[in-house]
């Protein structure tokens, strides 16, 4: 059996509350990721930012007011959703992707020991169904064409 460890990002890429929500845009920008982890100095999970988060948070920008503040320039701390699904590293892949897809969730943060390991995204699960696709279309025989007399 598969499990999350096999198929995590290891090393994901995080900020930190403090960081503000424009530098977490700059990281999906140029990372071309839609989930950023937001972990303490001790490497413990505390929230999620995601593309939606910041697309909100441009749109209030455009919306506001001469003189107000700049919400992309708000700290993450303001934008985390804090009740998060996680999964465990020694969990199974059948399992986190059904989690995933029954609960309408684009990642999973991998935690183990309060500490965040890893992640687990909808594009990790593409990924590995192309694989499995291909690895299919290797493994079928081949149709015998028919000669034409």
């Amino acid at each position: 059996m598969f499990t999350v460890n096999d198929m995590m990002s290891s090393d994901p890429i995080t900020l930190s509350s403090k960081d503000k929500i424009s530098d977490a845009k700059c990281l999906m920008d140029s990372r071309r990721i839609r989930h950023i982890p937001i972990v303490s100095a001790l490497g413990k999970l505390e929230g999620l930012v995601t593309q939606r988060d910041v697309l909100a948070a441009q749109t209030s920008s455009l919306e506001k007011a001469v003189g107000d503040n700049d919400p992309m320039q708000a700290p993450l701390s303001r934008f985390l959703k804090r009740s998060l699904y996680t999964v465990s590293p020694c969990a199974g892949l059948k399992e986190a992707a059904l989690y995933m897809q029954k609960r309408k969730i684009g990642c999973l943060p991998v935690v183990e020991d309060d500490k965040l390991v890893g992640i687990i995204t909808d594009s990790d699960f593409v990924a590995i169904a192309i694989n499995l696709l291909e690895i299919q279309e290797e493994t079928e025989p081949m149709e015998e064409e028919e000669e034409v007399v």
